[in-house]
């Protein structure tokens, strides 16, 4: 079976014509990049990920990462994939040029992560807390820490974390209890952590921890937490390691990423951990919360990569697997004809249509907030950045959301496209759909992002994120309008618009008399509904770019590839959109059936 696993032509041509990657290549951040380079940046990416990421896939599934005599056991790749990624600018990318980095688009960035996590997801995790982490300390952090940490991050000799959640604080982060007693110009550091993605393997170095913790006499709740960079081996004055008292205690064993490895650590087991605060006291949730957006677009695009592995997979089964007839015109089949490829069945084809419309529909919206992130950096009118930041901010929640739930519907489909198959361990996508399932955890649940979109971004500056958002939905809306095909889909997306305005109208009426936990009681089937529309503008634009070259000839990609994108398109807007009737029908409902009351409806 073919070992496809992304689609080149369709990541380029959402990446350039859809989204217009050329026209943030002229701002004058950007400027020593062009398209020709980008292509051949990305071809050398896929060529990487073919070589040193796909083939481990399955092996690292399994053989996982685990805790053994003190110390995890990682896969080999872990650490060459490191080294690899600091020599090819995998860390370096996305930081300034004053900072070491490559001050590489958004767009980009998030093109090449997206090839390489739908090739291994169990890998870029690795890469991507480390740049994460990396990032706090440039943006925060004094020039000391700067020069002792950043420059090995980003070669990938050091790799970093983020160390937020503890046995009792998982979402809640107001309860952290982790301390920071200050200790001369340092802190002494004592609590736990769990959960922390990439926290220790064999074979690094150093891992830079970045974490959250009171210092002793902070005020309680989130106002009193701050953010240190706590290494498991602090440097000497001499130029040497030292042991920094962080122990790997355990790790977690789980249902799929299992060459990610995930452990429990403990700090100041000796009394011997030393932290070095990052920027004031008391604002470390802040500043880890300025750096979430990148992280929040991260987890959607891997939950959009592997569902986009998982398609490929699905799609290249169902072409080689002859399994039944075709029916005849009689309604009848008949059984002296060879069986037929089960692609040429309807279902099948509505299945992987499914696939298709969700993975491609995830990549072009995480395409759009990564370009308004570069927008709202690279910009020289400051009126025009913040209208990209509150874009950015309107459709965070929303880029980590729908990839991560749908790409497990996606996934799913896709198992079912293989039948008994696919959910045996010969063939890959049961491992895809294990894979999956955290992404709607990673980085605040689906939950916590549905209350984020209806709580505070649809309400945020009065509704001026919400207003400039429809406005560009409209955009879209008017210049589709001219052509005959997408006329009636631009003025379906049209009538969502104002069902979207009818929906917020009768959910803002329990936030007016003050009543937010039956405003947000529904925030989920909000996501629901809010995102589905999101996708549907997104096809409606690839739709309409897919028309332009058909009409004006272009042969950059061919006419199969434009007639396809239509297709899909259209798809989307009779299979996908239609939903939102029913779920505005459940957000418009008076009743309040999941909010606790005297009564026991559990048993």
């Amino acid at each position: 079976m073919a070992n496809t696993y992304v689609d080149l032509e369709t990541l380029k041509f959402l990446l350039f014509q859809v989204h217009d990657l050329k026209s943030v290549l002229e701002q004058e951040r950007f400027k020593d990049y062009d398209e020709e380079s980008i292509h051949m940046m990305l071809g050398s990416i896929k060529d990487f990920a073919d070589k040193e990421m796909y083939p481990y896939f399955r092996e690292m599934d399994e053989n996982p990462a685990h805790f053994m005599d003190g110390e995890i056991i990682v896969h080999p790749q872990v650490t060459k994939y490191m080294q690899k990624g600091g020599e090819m600018g995998f860390l370096s990318g996305p930081f300034s040029y004053e900072d070491g980095g490559m001050q590489m688009p958004s767009m980009v960035v998030h093109a090449s992560a997206f090839i390489q996590e739908a090739a291994n997801n169990h890998l870029p995790g690795y890469i991507g807390l480390t740049v994460g982490a990396a990032e706090l300390i440039v943006h925060f952090g004094n020039q000391i820490l700067k020069e002792t940490y950043v420059p090995k991050m980003m070669a990938g000799e050091w790799g970093g974390t983020m160390c937020l959640t503890e046995p009792q604080a998982g979402s809640s982060l107001s309860d952290i209890v982790t301390t920071a007693v200050p200790d001369g110009d340092a802190y002494k550091i004592h609590g736990q952590k769990i959960f922390i993605s990439g926290g220790d393997y064999k074979g690094a170095e150093n891992i830079v921890h970045l974490v959250l913790a009171r210092i002793k006499g902070a005020p309680a709740g989130t106002k009193g937490i701050s953010l240190f960079v706590v290494p498991k081996k602090r440097p000497t004055n001499d130029g040497n390691l030292t042991d920094n008292d962080v122990t790997t205690v355990a790790d977690f064993q789980k249902m799929g990423q299992k060459g990610y490895c995930t452990t429990h650590l403990f700090f100041g087991d000796k009394d011997d951990c030393t932290g070095w605060l990052v920027g004031e006291p008391n604002k470390g949730l802040k500043y880890m919360f300025l750096m979430m957006n990148g992280a929040r677009i991260a987890v959607g695009r891997g939950a959009a990569a592997i569902a986009t592995g998982a398609y490929h997979a699905s799609l290249n089964y169902a072409k080689e697997r002859p399994q039944g007839r075709e029916l005849q015109r009689t309604g009848k089949k008949d059984v002296s004809q060879e069986q037929t490829l089960i692609i040429n069945h309807p279902d099948v084809r509505r299945m992987l249509l499914l696939q298709k419309v969700i993975t491609e529909g995830a990549l072009s919206l995480i395409f759009l907030t990564s370009r308004y992130q570069d927008l709202s950096q690279s910009l020289q009118d400051e009126a025009e950045r913040e209208k990209y930041k509150l874009l950015l901010e309107m459709l965070t929640p929303v880029v980590k959301t729908y990839p991560s739930e749908m790409g497990i519907t996606s996934v799913n489909n896709g198992v079912q496209v293989l039948g008994g198959y696919g959910f045996c361990s010969d063939y890959i996508l049961q491992q895809y759909l294990r894979d999956i399932r955290i992404s709607a955890i990673y980085e605040g649940t689906t939950g916590i992002q549905s209350q984020d979109l209806l709580g505070r971004k649809i309400t945020m500056d009065n509704g001026k994120a919400l207003q400039l958002l429809s406005e560009e939905i409209k955009n879209t809306i008017q210049e589709s309008l001219s052509y005959e095909l997408l006329k009636p889909l631009a003025k379906q997306l049209g009538s969502k618009l104002e069902l979207t305005q009818k929906v917020l109208q009768s959910l803002m009426g329990y936030a007016m008399k003050g009543d937010y936990q039956r405003f947000l009681a529904d925030a989920t089937p909000f996501m629901e509904f809010f995102s589905t529309i999101i996708i549907a503008w997104q096809w409606l634009d690839i739709g309409r770019k897919a028309q332009e070259a058909l009409i004006s000839g272009t042969t950059e990609y061919s006419s199969e590839f434009y007639e396809n994108k239509l297709h899909a398109m259209q798809f989307y807007f009779k299979y996908e959109l239609p939903k939102t009737s029913g779920l505005a029908e459940i957000l418009t409902d008076k009743q309040a059936l999941t909010l606790k009351t005297d009564k026991e409806v559990f048993s």
